[in-house]
């Protein structure tokens, strides 16, 4: 019997988080459409499915050779029926406990009844800033 696809937002995700902890470039850049924007934290852009596909090889097979992704949905809105906006936060690590150290941005599409990401966009988490941002916020926005 064929495995029967989850062609839910979720699904797309899980599939994505599942295909990095097998070290599957073509897996994992099946889950983006042909023409998707992909921009990692320290400002790379690649464009196109076959570019995430390539840009990803040498990752499973040298820098995070090894390496598993956690992942959690912070948010998620419906634009239409086929289009949404997610925002999660995630991390990799190669030993125990990862730690989510970055938040990502998924616009996600419904094409053929399948959902994939049409552009993603991850941000680095800096926590100094964050604790800055978050004493003037509790002051009122004022720094005297």
């Amino acid at each position: 019997m064929p495995e029967v696809l989850d062609d839910t937002i979720d699904g797309c995700l899980a599939r994505m988080v599942s295909a990095w902890d097998a070290g599957d470039a073509t897996a994992y850049a099946a889950e983006f459409t042909d023409d998707a924007s992909y921009i990692i934290y320290v400002g790379l852009a690649y464009f196109g499915r076959t570019a995430i596909e390539r840009a990803h090889v040498p990752v499973f097979e040298k820098w995070q050779k090894g390496s598993r992704m956690v992942m959690r949905v912070l948010e998620q809105r419906m634009l239409n029926p086929s289009t949404a906006v997610v925002v999660t936060e995630g991390g990799i690590g190669k030993r125990g406990t990862i730690h989510p150290d970055k938040v990502q941005t998924f616009t996600m599409v419904r094409v053929d009844n399948r959902w994939r990401c049409a552009a993603f966009q991850n941000t680095k988490r800096n926590r100094l800033f964050i604790r800055l941002n978050r004493y003037f916020e509790a002051r009122g926005g004022k720094s005297r």
